[in-house]
């Protein structure tokens, strides 16, 4: 714990702007920060909910502990909507309570003695909850934000946020999240490709993290899940959420996949591993988010309503792009993704944040909280409302112009 870099990066944002607010009181702080959804539910997914919720107070409807694997439903649902044509079976999908929570789990799998490797800049989920599990060496093996048993895979602009494998040491694990938080990027497949090649050549396993797969364009180039790729059943686990495109960062509903086809070097598989973890550590997601999850997915109505969602923050990213751009600012992501990634050019992240929370009241997060990659950027949220979106903007605008 005390080999940890600094404290969590969103709590830290969360107490800055505290302190922001308590030095304004009358500020009207906008975040365009933590990546939290704002749109609400849509009611045909929160009414299934609530008849669920209601039929618990009745004898016919009440329902105690599930399946810790999640309702067989939900992950038929998984399986054929999410991955249609890519050869997921049902009793392959692991429903959980966030992909967040799923990265815990399997780096507890893991055990502390992997080396993983992780983009950078990356999710601090992937590093802070390996240095929890002890994935750091010896004593006094960090520096510079790095850690030893940590390998860092350069994702910038100058390599089209792709790493060099070839020049990435082998490791156990290898965490790859497409599109990218923070930096926006999704993966074209033949890069997918490249990567489920490296990992097979390595005896690697790839955790793919496709949490922000519904804001990639369904006609481009860019796969939506990894298992689009040829081999990659036999090398990677997929986790992803309905947080980001379903509005579940408060309910709570997650799911990893990992193939039978996923085996040790002596042959067992990693599954039985993996319900050996979830069955010790978790009594499954709740039965009332598991309902929301399947109104989401089951009829062609809850899934259009989602997809309604995730336009709005789609035409989000399209103004802050548009409005960074227009003030001559280097610009990646919001194309596939609901970030913008922002870069300037000889300043410090942190500084470049607490100057524009200070001038604007506006909420953003500083690159350097990714990684040593992300220093001199700062990401942007779309998760908020137009309106709020709109008036940022115009404040960024005024004072950076």
């Amino acid at each position: 714990m005390e080999k940890l870099r600094s404290g969590y990066l969103f709590p830290e944002i969360s107490m800055r702007r505290e302190a922001h607010q308590k030095k304004y009181p009358d500020a009207k702080v906008i975040s365009l920060g933590i990546g939290d959804t704002t749109e609400p539910i849509p009611s045909i997914i929160t009414s299934a909910m609530s008849e669920y919720a209601l039929g618990l107070s009745t004898p016919e409807g009440y329902q105690g502990y599930g399946p810790e694997q999640g309702q067989k439903s939900l992950r038929k649902a998984i399986a054929e909507k999410v991955y249609p044509n890519m050869g997921i079976r049902d009793t392959e999908v692991f429903i959980s309570d966030g992909a967040q929570c799923d990265i815990a789990r399997l780096q507890m799998l893991f055990g502390r003695d992997v080396t993983i490797a992780v983009q950078d800049p990356t999710f601090p989920g992937y590093v802070d909850s390996g240095v929890i599990m002890g994935q750091t060496g010896g004593a006094d093996e960090s520096s510079g934000g790095r850690y030893s048993r940590i390998e860092y895979m350069r994702c910038a602009p100058e390599n089209a946020f792709f790493p060099d494998l070839a020049t990435v040491p082998r490791t156990d694990v290898i965490f790859f999240c497409s599109p990218n938080n923070p930096t926006g990027h999704a993966a074209s497949r033949e890069q997918l490709r490249q990567l489920v090649d490296f990992a097979r050549g390595n005896g690697s396993i790839v955790v793919f993290d496709s949490a922000y797969a519904s804001y990639v364009s369904a006609d481009g180039d860019k796969p939506r899940s990894i298992y689009e790729v040829p081999g990659a059943r036999e090398v990677a686990i997929e986790i992803s959420s309905f947080s980001k495109f379903a509005g579940f960062t408060g309910v709570r509903l997650g799911w990893a996949v990992v193939p039978d086809e996923l085996l040790y070097a002596d042959g067992t598989r990693v599954a039985r591993d993996f319900d050996r973890v979830v069955c010790t550590s978790f009594n499954g997601a709740s039965s009332v988010a598991q309902v929301g999850g399947l109104a989401c997915l089951a009829t062609e109505e809850g899934r259009e309503a989602v997809r309604r969602v995730v336009g709005k923050y789609k035409e989000n990213t399209r103004v802050l792009v548009d409005t960074f751009r227009a003030l001559g600012k280097e610009v990646y992501g919001g194309d596939d993704s609901p970030y913008v990634w922002v870069r300037f050019p000889g300043q410090r992240s942190w500084e470049v944040f607490a100057e524009i929370l200070e001038k604007t009241h506006v909420i953003t997060v500083p690159g350097s909280g990714f990684g040593p990659g992300g220093e001199g950027f700062i990401r942007v949220s779309a998760f908020n409302s137009r309106e709020r979106v709109v008036e940022a903007c115009a404040r960024l605008t005024s004072f950076l112009a």
